[in-house]
């Protein structure tokens, strides 16, 4: 934290030892970036479709780790936000290409 001079001070907020520190944060390498961008379509909205899954599966599995005592709310409700915000990316896509195929349909040949 900034001491009254403006240097980082060690010892945290308001110089407190006793304060407990937080956990390091450790990325794991994602192996879908380290690949090639593909440009094919198909391709994009597989990898987004499959990403989707993982993602609402992550949340259930955390939801019911929090209904068993095993997982803290913080982690709930993180996990429970990020399915939610998959699932209306998911439901926003859906509803364009809807409206892109009726569109299309009523074009005249």
């Amino acid at each position: 934290m900034l001491d009254g001079i403006g240097k980082v001070s060690p010892l945290g907020v308001g110089g407190a030892q006793g304060l407990a520190q937080p956990a390091p944060v450790v990325s794991t390498p994602n192996p879908v970036a380290t690949e090639p961008l593909p440009t094919d379509f198909g391709t994009v909205l597989g990898r987004m479709t499959l990403e989707a899954i993982s993602t609402l599966k992550q949340g259930e599995e955390m939801a019911v780790a929090g209904v068993r005592g095993q997982a803290s709310t913080q982690q709930v409700v993180e996990a429970v936000m990020a399915s939610e915000q998959t699932l209306q990316a998911g439901i926003a896509i859906r509803d364009k290409v809807v409206s892109a195929y009726l569109e299309i349909s009523r074009m005249t040949i």
